[in-house]
């Protein structure tokens, strides 16, 4: 069952506070890397890989872990890769976990320091334009890096 992130944020909150981890990149990153999205993902990614790939590298004497390491990681490249862009969107466009767990002013993200921009009865629209577009320029960057594996994944589901 998936849980909504704000009904588990103060328990978080609470646990980060007692292990030490508030103001720091792990405690920032950990919730966004390990979704139940993710687990979902890779599950039925793995379900989907063919069973006579794995009965022939048996035959050939490949131990599990070969097999895992020679075979099953290359061919779910674009898992990793959908995996990749998902987890860094999620904490790229993050606003409400940042703004709980990094108490100090000197941690900010992109998208606190938009909103900090907004604030007050004067609004630069050039300076939140521009801000807005350096937010996205990360995104697109790691979307051309992994476009790549994206349609490799794609020509080798339509065969």
């Amino acid at each position: 069952m998936m849980v909504p992130f704000v009904a588990i944020m103060i328990p978080l909150f609470q646990a980060f506070s007692k292990w030490g981890l508030l103001n720091t990149t792990l405690g920032f990153l950990l919730p966004t890397i390990s979704t139940p999205f993710l687990i979902m993902l890779f599950r039925q990614s793995a379900r989907s890989f063919p069973h006579d790939i794995l009965e022939a590298a048996r035959l050939d004497g490949l131990n599990e872990f070969h097999i895992f390491l020679r075979i099953f990681v290359p061919t779910m490249k674009s898992t990793y890769a959908s995996a990749a862009i998902i987890t860094f969107m999620g904490a790229w466009n993050s606003y409400l976990w940042p703004k709980v767990i990094m108490t100090e002013k000197t941690s900010i993200t992109m998208p606190m320091l938009v909103a900090n921009l907004k604030e007050g009865y004067v609004t630069d629209y050039g300076v939140l334009m521009l801000a807005v577009l350096l937010c996205s320029i990360p995104t697109v960057i790691i979307f051309f890096l992994l476009q790549k594996q994206f349609a490799e994944g794609i020509t080798g589901a339509v065969k």
